[in-house]
């Protein structure tokens, strides 16, 4: 699955990433983000995430463009046993996408266009 940070440059935007828990036993996650831009995105400080039986739960992911071009990274949910019970680990792809630029400020400046 791929979530997209769309937005402007300098801004930051947050996504939350529901998960489900359809066994009859608890879940639990550690979150981490990886890949190349893996800095720009961000994480609650609180990295594990448990998922009670048959609950859901969010957590948020934040980024903040600080380039023109498109950061990607993968946040990877992995499991931790819980009484034995280990869930699969899960995989997202996280892709921004810069859709407008606001001027930090405008100078004017006069000079001449030629001279002998």
């Amino acid at each position: 699955k791929t979530i997209e940070f769309k937005g402007s440059l300098h801004a930051t935007v947050v996504k939350q990433v529901y998960l489900k828990n359809p066994s009859s036993k608890t879940l639990m996650y550690n979150a981490i983000l990886v890949g190349r831009d893996a800095d720009d995105f961000s994480l609650p400080k609180e990295n594990t995430v448990t998922i009670a039986p048959k609950r859901q739960t969010s957590i948020n992911v934040k980024f903040s463009s600080r380039f023109v071009r498109p950061a990607e990274a993968m946040l990877l949910l992995v499991s931790k046993s819980v009484g034995g019970i280990n869930g699969a680990t899960l995989t997202f792809s996280l892709k921004s996408e810069v859709k407008h630029i606001e001027p930090a400020d405008i100078l004017k400046c006069k000079s001449p266009c030629y001279e002998l």
